[in-house]
């Protein structure tokens, strides 16, 4: 974890932003992980609005005084959030020693053998203490579509339990369309299963209730109407 020096007065060191990358501009490797992304991170800020949470993808997070950042595809943590003023410089990226946690959930999309997600990745986020590192491997490029790690003390296990009981939310594979491309994507879910909506499939639910309900009413009165009453009377 991050280096504290105790100096006087109860002052803490820590490390100095300004000395810190918190960019480099290094583009999305492909067009399914940036989709995947957008697809985990979207889902969250539209379904669990009455909660504080940070989500993001493809951004750094600090986690020990002279070592770089690593770059999550997607992280999720709870009860923080980014300070007003974002473009300032300690604020750019996920300090471990300014938000005073680990994320929860980590997210690490493979596209290839070179990310090293189940070695030097694995290792960090452990160290990090993060509650849970999921790597989901669409082509099976290390032989296994999806595996959850959950932390039990300072280890990580591998579990095949798929809910994230600390977390309160689940992931699952899921076949369907986002944005007009029908694929298998990991999603996050409720206990029992179901997927938490994207915002477009809210909006596509609401409509389909009006027209349901619109049809119900249609038929209510060409019902009345072969009873012999007006339906615009009652």
């Amino acid at each position: 974890m991050v280096k504290q020096v105790l100096l006087a007065d109860d002052d803490y060191y820590v490390p100095d932003a300004n000395k810190l990358i918190t960019e480099d501009d290094t583009p999305v490797d492909n067009f399914g992980s940036e989709k995947q992304q957008r697809l985990l991170v979207g889902i969250l800020y539209s379904s669990l609005q009455e909660q504080t949470i940070l989500a993001a993808a493809n951004v750094g997070i600090y986690h020990t005084d002279g070592e770089p950042a690593i770059v999550p595809d997607v992280f999720l943590s709870f009860d923080v959030q980014v300070p007003e003023n974002w473009w300032e410089k300690q604020n750019r990226c996920y300090m471990v020693w300014r938000f005073g946690k680990p994320p929860e959930v980590v997210i690490e999309i493979v596209s290839n053998k070179e990310g090293d997600e189940l070695g030097k990745k694995l290792r960090i986020y452990e160290q990090m203490r993060v509650s849970y590192y999921i790597v989901y491997d669409p082509t099976q490029q290390l032989g296994q579509v999806l595996r959850v790690y959950e932390l039990r003390g300072r280890r990580y296990f591998e579990t095949q339990e798929t809910w994230l009981e600390q977390v309160g939310l689940g992931v699952t594979l899921w076949e369907g369309e986002f944005e007009g491309r029908h694929d298998v994507w990991l999603r996050w879910c409720y206990q029992d299963g179901t997927v938490l909506l994207t915002g477009d499939e809210r909006a596509t639910q609401a409509e389909q209730r009006v027209t349901q309900a619109e049809q119900r009413e249609k038929l209510l009165a060409e019902q009345l109407r072969a009873m012999g009453i007006d339906p615009e009377t009652l």
